[in-house]
């Protein structure tokens, strides 16, 4: 409505002002919704993770239990697949907890896993994040992040996280790989090759997550998916029994 002069009242400005708001909001919360249907249930691999051998050369794995708090944290940020495990050496008596973790649904979801992000909301103290390599049983030098965390007194507890991201079957540590629009876009063809995975792996010394790393490491990318889609894991299935010692692969 115009005054005698023509000019709209602020107050008619502000009401339209507020209306537009509302109407953005309304909007926002459809498209939120859709979008939330379309990509659920989860994009699921050929061979969930959970299927991922207990027993591994000489690492023997028991499950760790996942609070129903972080459960429901990691749906919120996209986790369409993960295991958490505690593996250790029958010879050595070595032991790392590894975590790995495949968002697939929406790729930039695993920024929301990575330790920086995790161990501080469960009440560690980030003290340092290095670049570093480890040799793979292939004498392949690949490229992981150390992190260290600590609880403060008086349990003082100090951990050791070696970790490393997955994308598309190649193995990277630079964000920047994925943060962009491919991990922003949500993965409407539910394409399991389109994705980005992590390994955490764990312990109080980093000797023991090296260990671990050089040894699980091409056996975890067995179970996820390669630049064409294909996963390892689905042909071993094939030709082994679930209960079986798996034989650690040579490779990357």
């Amino acid at each position: 409505m115009r005054t005698a002069t023509g000019k709209i009242p602020v107050s008619a400005v502000w009401l339209l002002a507020i209306l537009l708001l509302l109407s953005a909001g309304i909007t926002y919360r459809v498209l939120a919704s859709h979008l939330k249907f379309v990509v659920e249930p989860p994009i699921t691999l050929p061979v969930p993770l959970n299927a991922f051998p207990m027993q591994a050369g000489d690492w023997l794995g028991e499950e760790l239990p996942i609070p129903a708090i972080t459960q429901e944290y990691m749906r919120d940020n996209f986790a369409d697949d993960f295991f958490s495990r505690r593996y250790i050496n029958a010879v050595t008596g070595v032991w790392a907890d590894v975590y790995v973790v495949y968002c697939s649904s929406r790729p930039g979801g695993i920024l929301g896993h990575r330790p920086q992000v995790c161990y501080p909301a469960h009440g560690w103290v980030h003290d340092s994040t290095e670049l570093s390599y480890f040799t793979s049983r292939a004498s392949q030098r690949i490229p992981c992040l150390i992190h260290r965390f600590h609880k403060p007194a008086p349990n003082y507890h100090e951990i050791v996280v070696l970790s490393f991201y997955i994308l598309k079957g190649q193995i990277t540590t630079s964000e920047d790989d994925f943060s962009g629009p491919f991990g922003r876009r949500v993965n409407m063809s539910g394409d399991i090759a389109r994705y980005v995975a992590q390994v955490q792996i764990s312990s109080v010394l980093e000797d023991s997550t090296r260990q671990v790393a050089k040894d699980l490491t091409g056996l975890v990318l067995d179970y996820l998916p390669d630049l064409n889609g294909q996963v390892s894991a689905a042909k071993l299935k094939q030709q082994s029994g679930s209960g079986e010692k798996a034989a650690l692969p040579d490779r990357k």
